[in-house]
């Protein structure tokens, strides 16, 4: 059965009126989440023309006056990845030759985001060149949710906004009031992430998975660090991807004794062959977030997807009204 939520948060100012200088665009990949993040903030999303040509270059119009506005681009730049990240790049673009007064991409999903330091010779900072791409393109802001590496934030040498999927994944755990919970981090890496994400769940104990990575999408599970005999273990990650690091987590908590496995994540990426590793039997519940649109073939039973559109339109609008954006995860 698969199921949705919502983080439920009040505008903390009134609704915007039609005469605001705001406008909300949302790019191809994700128009589903960006008509939740509108609705949130009473607004309509702003007409845009995108098409492809025949050789496969994209076309975009912004179809109403934008001189002199705040505009807002919602595109997640997951897979096809390069041609996501295009379209933003061309919608960009097209905002500032529309003399927009502000541009802020909104990026529930960075692409590129694991290319974020050289690990060997000869290789390239990916995440840093999009981040270069994004600002010469015209953008003025970027707000972006749940970045693999935090310091991705450094990449950019304009104001930019990191805010964390984590409150409407915590909500919907606290709902499901779960009994001896532990958090569990997939690797070294995340411990910093399970550890705030526990201290939340009424400072839950936690525990890391050790593992040693031995090619790209292939990871060997070693031991646990930690006691999870007869706990709920809940596995906290930032995405999934193809499901081996998390599936292979779920396998040896099992066999260490954790009475349920949970996996949480923002970002659903879901590459082949994730689906059948998440749906074998391992957790009972896969619990991940609409940054990225998941297709029906993706969906499986122990999958439940939760919206993070008040979130982010909760953002939008402090953003905009020059408020605080931090004191909404204090």
């Amino acid at each position: 059965m698969i199921h949705s939520a919502t983080l439920m948060l009040q505008p903390t100012l009134p609704s915007i009126s039609d005469n605001s200088r705001l406008r909300l665009f949302s790019g191809s990949t994700n128009f589903a989440l960006a008509q939740e993040v509108a609705s949130y903030l009473g607004m309509n999303l702003g007409p845009m023309l995108s098409k492809r040509f025949a050789d496969g270059e994209i076309y975009v119009q912004i179809q109403e006056s934008i001189r002199g506005c705040d505009v807002y681009l919602i595109q997640p730049t997951c897979h096809p990845v390069n041609d996501t990240l295009m379209e933003l790049l061309i919608m960009i673009d097209a905002c500032r030759r529309a003399s927009a007064r502000q541009i802020t991409a909104v990026i529930p999903y960075y692409g590129y985001a694991r290319a974020d330091r050289k690990t060997a010779g000869r290789e390239s900072i990916t995440a840093k060149l999009v981040a270069n791409l994004i600002t010469q393109a015209g953008a003025n802001r970027v707000l972006a949710m749940d970045l693999h590496s935090a310091q991705i934030q450094g990449y950019f040498d304009i104001p930019f906004d990191h805010v964390y999927g984590s409150p409407v994944l915590l909500n919907y755990l606290k709902s499901k009031r779960l009994s001896d919970i532990v958090v569990v981090s997939p690797d070294v890496g995340g411990v910093a992430r399970a550890r705030a994400f526990a201290k939340k769940l009424d400072d839950a104990p936690l525990a890391i998975i050790d593992k040693r990575r031995q090619a790209h999408n292939v990871a060997e599970v070693m031991n646990v660090i930690g006691d999870v005999t007869g706990k709920t273990a809940v596995l906290v990650d930032d995405m999934i991807d193809t499901g081996g690091t998390i599936t292979k987590g779920g396998q040896l908590l099992r066999q260490e004794g954790a009475r349920q496995v949970y996996a949480c994540a923002t970002h659903a990426v879901f590459s082949p062959p994730a689906v059948e590793r998440l749906s074998n039997g391992v957790f009972e519940e896969v619990i991940v977030t609409n940054t990225i649109p998941i297709l029906d073939t993706k969906r499986f039973e122990q999958l439940t997807v939760l919206s993070v559109a008040n979130l982010l339109g909760e953002t939008i609008w402090r953003i905009h009204e020059d408020s605080s954006v931090s004191s909404m995860f204090r």
